[in-house]
């Protein structure tokens, strides 16, 4: 499936030195296709957008649901286009800002559109994540404990729950019990025999948790 050509939006000042260059790659981008439309805003002309963006310093990009702040090559803005919308995309992306300690602003995209949750998972299953990209990931599916959304998850998280690493099957025996789901004790009850101390204790756990 063709993923839509995602739109951008630059906001620029004319003081900033390196506004140029990324006003230049972008526009470039839409000359290839790579970018459907560049909307380019001066917050001197125009600072009630940077207001109501919260956007304190530029250049600052927002290319479909990504938003970068700082200096970016056209090949990483090229890059960040070409999967902005896809869930490999929003997962490398929520896995960039949990990396900066941008927590919130992951949460505030997917409680706007839970479907987006599905994105959290690459990172469950990323066994070179660091410990704070994991944890942030887990805050993320904690906050929609027993909803409708993390059910529908269950069988990729029963998938990563039979997980090489024990660590994912760990996390993902954690999760499983978080959806509430009577679905989810085959993926549990598989675990209490798990290699893991760790994963056992868990998956008995979640177990507790989840009524018939």
């Amino acid at each position: 499936m063709t993923m839509p050509t995602p739109n951008a939006l630059l906001l620029i000042s004319t003081t900033c030195p390196h506004c140029p260059a990324m006003l230049s790659a972008l526009a470039d981008l839409v000359k290839q296709g790579v970018i459907g439309r560049l909307e380019a805003v001066n917050l001197e002309q125009h600072p009630e957008v940077g207001q109501s963006l919260g956007v304190r310093t530029v250049p600052w990009v927002r290319i479909g649901r990504i938003e970068l702040a700082g200096v970016h090559s056209k090949a990483e803005l090229a890059d960040w286009a070409t999967k902005a919308d896809s869930e490999s995309g929003m997962a490398d992306y929520f896995h960039m800002l949990l990396k900066v300690g941008q927590l919130p602003r992951a949460q505030a995209l997917i409680e706007a559109d839970a479907d987006l949750l599905a994105a959290v998972l690459p990172i469950v299953g990323n066994v070179d994540a660091s410990l704070n990209v994991r944890l942030g990931a887990g805050v993320l599916l904690e906050n929609f404990a027993g909803s409708e959304p993390l059910r529908a998850l269950l069988p990729r998280l029963g998938e990563l729950s039979q997980h090489e690493d024990a660590r994912v099957r760990a996390d993902a025996s954690h999760y499983l019990g978080l959806t509430g789901d009577a679905a989810a004790r085959p993926w549990l009850d598989a675990r209490l025999t798990d290699e893991d101390a760790d994963v056992r204790e868990i998956a008995a756990e979640s177990l507790q948790g989840i009524s018939d």
